[in-house]
């Protein structure tokens, strides 16, 4: 009788440590792939860097579609400002952003399509005039991880600014405040862009903007 409880309270002791062993030992699923959508509208104006290169779009309903901006010629040529367009990307959860793979002009079927950084050094970025520019703030712009880097005015005029400045100029830059911006500005025939060095809501009043942050440039987040 004893060697018999002896065994009953081996075996289960064993089921036990099975039982508890099996959830533990299992391995966390992974997290889901964000699903690549199809999103339809209408280009309203060209985003552009401080050196004038276009890196997006902003559609007529005020979404901002990103696009690197080594994509900034055949964009141009493929897409016009009124044109209907297909993008298909990664829409941002908080705020009105595309993460785009691609950009399909509806009407003639042209297609840009992200396939990767291209090699080879940059085109020297060009010279930039000291401007002054005053409106209203139509919608603030965003980097690719959601931090606001400059708006656009109501004539469509691209204000650029370092994230770490913007952060702390949100009120400023927000839709409908009227802003003056001095800094060294482009007027190409895809828009005009000012990368800010000076902003306020009067030409008297104006806070200085610091330079980007120096050390490494961080690398560019992976594509979708």
């Amino acid at each position: 009788m004893e060697a018999l409880l002896r065994k009953l309270l081996i075996a289960g002791s064993a089921l036990v440590a099975c039982e508890f062993a099996g959830p533990a030992s299992a391995q966390p699923a992974p997290p889901p792939t964000p699903p690549i959508s199809a999103f339809r509208g209408t280009v309203a104006h060209y985003t552009l860097t401080p050196r004038g290169d276009v890196d997006g779009l902003i559609l007529a309903d005020g979404t901002e579609v990103h696009l690197p901006p080594h994509l900034s010629t055949a964009l141009v040529f493929a897409v016009k400002l009124g044109d209907a367009v297909t993008v298909r990307g990664l829409r941002a959860y908080s705020i009105p952003m595309i993460e785009a793979v691609s950009v399909t002009n509806d009407v003639s079927g042209q297609s840009v399509v992200d396939t990767g950084p291209q090699g080879g050094p940059g085109r020297p970025g060009a010279p930039g005039q000291p401007m002054s520019v005053q409106g209203r703030i139509k919608s603030a712009l965003h980097g690719p991880g959601g931090e606001i880097n400059g708006a656009v005015l109501d004539d469509g005029t691209i204000l650029r600014l370092p994230p770490h400045e913007a952060q702390g100029l949100t009120a400023l830059l927000a839709p409908g405040q009227n802003v003056v911006a001095q800094g060294d500005g482009l007027t190409t025939p895809m828009g005009r862009v000012v990368d800010v060095r000076a902003l306020g809501q009067a030409a008297a009043a104006l806070t200085n903007i610091q330079p980007p942050l120096p050390g490494p440039v961080p690398p560019p987040p992976p594509r979708p």
